[in-house]
């Protein structure tokens, strides 16, 4: 009888370290802004809905199987820029001279290695080029011409401008040309954020900037530590907003640091950076997980496109505030 006893309770010790090496979460955003439920269509709003959830279970399936946090995010973000829905790869919006500029970034939590592109113009999903740069070149941040020619050099091809160019985002541009401003109130840029089986955190992040942008304006996205930040000791962030603010704030960066110095919870750190943007005039949200798994998804505007699932298939979806 003791045996029994003493039996169970090694299996049960064993059943309880196996549900924790098998614990992993991912959360996606889709831009942050004046998203207001009375512009939105009960149609579109289904359609974001669906593509918020089909991206969720393509890297929530990796992670199920093993996969690595870095592989779910890279796919996650794929597939969002492949949707013409959101500011980033295909559909993204277009600057002052009828053009798509794409940013992207990409970070691990386990040896800070981080890949950023800006400026590309001709590069189907900037987040796999992001990668690329981190891991086969000896540099963390490649713009413009460079990170195209980079990209040939990798095997890349290099596609039309045009073919990222949609009839939707062209007529934005010329209402926006009309008041001559350059601030967009829906910040469509995308981001994930996973942590695997192994508790390796990865955050990315892939955006079009901002509407009728001029200059080669560079915002947030490619900036780690502004965009984007992985810390396996902290967390994994990715931001999206008003750029210029979420530069000047380090955004992703300081709350990975307030958890680390203050050891204050992920939340509060993220309301407190996000009240810090406020303060100076901007915008915008944040996505990211903690090491112990625990999920924000704090903004300062109407609204977010947002989800998160768990290991045990918890899952959540929003929209509005």
């Amino acid at each position: 009888m003791k045996l029994s006893k003493f039996y169970y309770a090694i299996l049960f010790f064993l059943i309880s370290c196996n549900q924790d090496n098998d614990r992993f979460a991912i959360v996606i955003h889709g831009g942050a802004g004046t998203i207001l439920k009375k512009n939105m269509s009960d149609e579109m709003e289904k359609e974001y809905k669906i593509k918020l959830e089909e991206a969720l279970n393509i890297g929530h399936s990796i992670l199920r199987e093993n996969g690595k946090s870095i592989d779910a995010v890279e796919a996650v973000i794929k597939f969002l820029e492949d949707s013409e829905l959101f500011n980033a790869g295909k559909g993204s919006v277009l600057s002052n001279n009828e053009e798509v500029e794409m940013d992207a970034s990409i970070m691990r939590g386990d040896n800070l290695n981080a890949g950023a592109i800006s400026g590309v113009k001709q590069i189907k999903n900037p987040i796999k080029l992001a990668r690329k740069v981190m891991e086969e070149s000896d540099h963390v941040f490649l713009s413009g011409l460079g990170a195209e020619k980079f990209a040939l050099s990798k095997g890349f091809e290099l596609i039309s401008n045009e073919n990222l160019i949609t009839e939707k985002r062209l007529k934005s541009l010329k209402n926006i040309k009309k008041r001559d401003s350059i601030i967009d109130n829906k910040f469509g840029t995308v981001g994930c954020v996973a942590v695997d089986k192994n508790g390796n955190i990865t955050s990315g992040t892939s955006t079009g900037g901002m509407t009728n942008k001029k200059w080669n304006r560079i915002g947030d996205v490619p900036i780690i530590g502004a965009g984007t930040y992985a810390n396996n000791e902290t967390c994994g962030i990715s931001s999206t907003g008003w750029g210029e603010f979420f530069i000047r704030n380090v955004v992703a960066y300081d709350i990975s640091a307030q958890i680390e110095y203050n050891k204050i919870s992920i939340k509060n750190a993220a309301k407190n950076t996000l009240e810090k943007v406020k303060k100076l005039g901007g915008s915008g949200g944040v996505i990211g997980i903690d090491k112990d798994l625990n999920i924000i998804m704090e903004f300062n505007t109407e609204g977010m496109y947002r989800g998160f699932k768990k290991y045990n298939g918890e899952t959540e979806i929003k929209i509005y505030k």
